[in-house]
């Protein structure tokens, strides 16, 4: 008990808490924009898998992390826009888009590392985004260190929390997104298009999820492997349930999981004579218990999963 108390109250856990929770953070928020249309994201993970994946690359042979950066942008903006493609113009099942996209960035991700870098006896290493302190504001009593000496992607998933909040809930813009998410066919009625604004979101989403990605090599580890995300997206999509497809509630289940993923690398690293294994599962049993305890509680928008098909005039 004593070694839990003095994990749980060090400073570096609290640094480490907050870094994890990051790639979650960005993939949940931009999760939110795409469920609140009625469309299901469960792709959260593949968009994650090919912003760590090209964000590595790009950085890697560039030389710069902010091009890897740019780099996940762009490919989670492509990856939005298929994803719309498919379940908004083409009304495919989203679950089953869902599957198939997280099944091809595994492979394409593993097989074009393969290619690119080959078997190398070492890990390749990315350049990382640099620690950007916050004047004033770092100088603070342990807050300082803990939320205002971070790389930039840490800085915009805390920032998007308020920022999505003060968009869903209080412009004009948001209300079209809640309003289509609700009922489309009286969104329509109205003059709102249906289509550009679940494209929109689509691509949004897909967008902040690859830039979760990226968090995970240029702004962590600076090193791809496979399946680096490790199911991080479905827990992203666990966090938004729990948070009831609000970003504040977001945020404090993605704090939750990213802080006990946090936990269970620091018990690991206690040396217990223990599997490591039941420290690695510790994020997914929260994750399960959250969901049983979540599902049927959290009120989801009433059109979620639902293909729209306008109605002739």
């Amino acid at each position: 008990m004593a070694a839990i108390l003095a994990i749980i109250s060090s400073l570096d856990f609290l640094v480490a808490g907050i870094r994890m929770t990051t790639p979650l953070l960005l993939a949940a928020i931009g999760d939110i924009f795409s469920e609140r249309t009625g469309v299901l994201n469960i792709a959260l993970e593949a968009m994650m898998l090919i912003g760590a994946f090209g964000s590595f690359i790009f950085a890697y042979y560039s030389g710069n992390a902010y091009v890897g950066v740019l780099a996940a942008i762009l490919l989670g903006g492509v990856m939005g826009l298929v994803h719309a493609f498919f379940t908004v113009t083409l009304r495919c099942d989203q679950v089953v888009t869902a599957v198939g996209e997280n099944i091809f960035a595994l492979g394409v991700t593993s097989t074009l590392y393969r290619i690119l870098l080959g078997a190398t006896p070492l890990q390749p290493e990315s350049p990382g985004l640099p620690q950007l302190a916050i004047p004033v504001l770092d100088q603070i009593p342990v807050l300082g260190t803990v939320l205002f000496k971070h790389n930039i992607l840490v800085y915009l998933g805390l920032l998007m929390v308020p920022l999505t909040y003060a968009v869903l809930f209080h412009t004009t813009w948001g209300l079209k997104i809640r309003a289509v998410g609700e009922h489309p066919q009286a969104a329509d009625t109205l003059g709102i298009n249906v289509y550009l604004v679940r494209y929109a979101c689509i691509i949004l989403s897909c967008v902040l999820a690859s830039l979760g990605g990226a968090s995970l090599t240029v702004g962590g580890l600076r090193y791809f492997m496979d399946n680096m995300t490790a199911g991080r997206g479905f827990i992203a999509f666990a966090a938004v349930i729990f948070g009831r497809y609000n970003p504040w509630g977001a945020l404090i289940a993605t704090l939750l999981f990213g802080f006990t993923d946090a936990f269970q690398l620091r018990m690991q690293a206690m040396g217990l004579d223990l599997p490591y294994h039941l420290f690695l599962m510790l994020p997914y049993v929260v994750t399960l218990v959250v969901l049983v305890f979540m599902i049927g509680r959290s009120v989801v928008p009433r059109s979620q999963g639902i293909p729209y098909v306008r109605e002739e005039r």
